[in-house]
């Protein structure tokens, strides 16, 4: 997308359907600290499965953590979903928050030429 005209006229952002959480273990921390904490972090988010506020979850190729993607309408309720589990509550783990929605170049299918 090189020409500024068409940023211009594009349709505002997506309304936020989801939100992406990256969790990355915290520079400093041990693999014992963590797994001291992993038996009560796996059933809460279990929970968080079954009540279906984790749409999606995997394991971090690089063994540093977690990625959810999260049903949640913004950044600020994903926010307190994860800070209410205990690696967040121990400061154990840092948190990126994207908030996604629907791919916004399909709307260009749906206009009439």
């Amino acid at each position: 997308m090189t020409d500024p005209s068409l940023a211009q006229t594009q349709a505002p952002s997506p309304a936020t359907t989801g939100v992406l959480v990256i969790l990355t273990v915290k520079a400093g921390i041990t693999r014992d600290q963590v797994m001291a904490v992993m038996p009560d972090e796996v059933r809460q988010t279990v929970q968080l499965y079954l009540n279906g506020k984790i749409r999606e979850w995997y394991s971090r190729s690089d063994g540093r953590g977690a990625v959810f993607l999260l049903d949640a309408s913004d950044v600020a309720e994903a926010h307190a979903t994860m800070d209410a589990l205990p690696l967040s509550k121990q400061e154990l783990i840092d948190h990126e928050y994207i908030a996604v929605g629907p791919l916004m170049p399909l709307r260009l299918l749906m206009s009439k030429p």
